[in-house]
């Protein structure tokens, strides 16, 4: 069953970089692309609970437009309304379809089935993976699964096709709510993938959401900021999470 990422919907919350604009043309369809250039990134969430609430409000603040998605999406309307016109709602299957880019945020226990059911649908779209392993909800094999493997690695090989990035899983909503634009130094967001140009996409994205992006490395890398590693929790700016990780400055 697909749930929230953090049970209750949240809210609130971004302007398209110029930079993201020029990986579109080369990331996506034309028409796509066209499109994005000119009204910002179509994003589609995947889990829309307190850190996919959060997020997209950010994004849909920076202007660009939003699909809210759970197993009800009629629950999420409120939301919506209270995010403006940039934010609508709809099915997995819809936002996934309505996305240039996706955002992932909801139990771990839930990639797998997400993974069969619509791996097809996100074969080749940019993913933002939020989602953490925590054995007490999502099961113990799960959970080991990730502490032996690496988070990025196992939600690469659940979520196949996806050209994923590891983005936006260390710190609560609430950080992000209260931290996004603050006076620089920005807030530290550890990112990791395997695709150098969705690395770029996810990078534009966290910066519009009122961040500063700091690339980790590959998806094997991602462990160092998954729960229980030393980026994890930390809120910080983006030289001392470099320094943290021992990253070049």
């Amino acid at each position: 069953m697909l749930r929230h990422c953090h049970p209750d919907p949240l809210r609130r919350g971004l302007l398209a970089a110029g930079g993201l604009a020029v990986l579109l043309a080369a990331l996506a369809p034309r028409g796509a692309a066209a499109q994005a250039a000119a009204s910002g990134m179509r994003i589609g969430i995947i889990g829309a609970g307190r850190i996919g609430g959060t997020i997209g409000g950010l994004w849909v603040k920076a202007g660009h437009p939003v699909m809210l998605s759970s197993r009800h999406p009629e629950e999420l309307k409120d939301l919506a309304a209270s995010l403006g016109p940039l934010a609508k709602t709809g099915t997995v299957a819809e936002a996934i379809a309505f996305g240039d880019a996706l955002f992932i945020a909801v139990p771990y226990g839930a990639l797998p089935q997400i993974g069969k059911d619509y791996g097809a649908a996100m074969k080749g779209k940019v993913v933002l993976d939020a989602c953490n392993a925590v054995a007490g909800r999502d099961g113990s094999a799960v959970a080991d699964e990730v502490e032996q493997e690496g988070i990025g690695v196992v939600s690469q090989k659940y979520l196949g096709g996806a050209r994923l990035v590891r983005a936006f899983n260390t710190m609560s909503y609430a950080i992000f709510a209260r931290e996004a634009h603050r006076p620089p130094p920005r807030l530290a967001i550890p990112i990791a993938g395997d695709d150098p140009d969705a690395v770029k996409v996810a990078a534009a994205l966290v910066t519009d959401a009122g961040f500063d992006p700091v690339v980790v490395g590959k998806l094997a890398d991602a462990r160092k900021f998954q729960r229980g590693g030393p980026g994890y929790g930390q809120s910080v700016s983006a030289a001392e999470l470099r320094q943290k990780l021992s990253l070049a400055p």
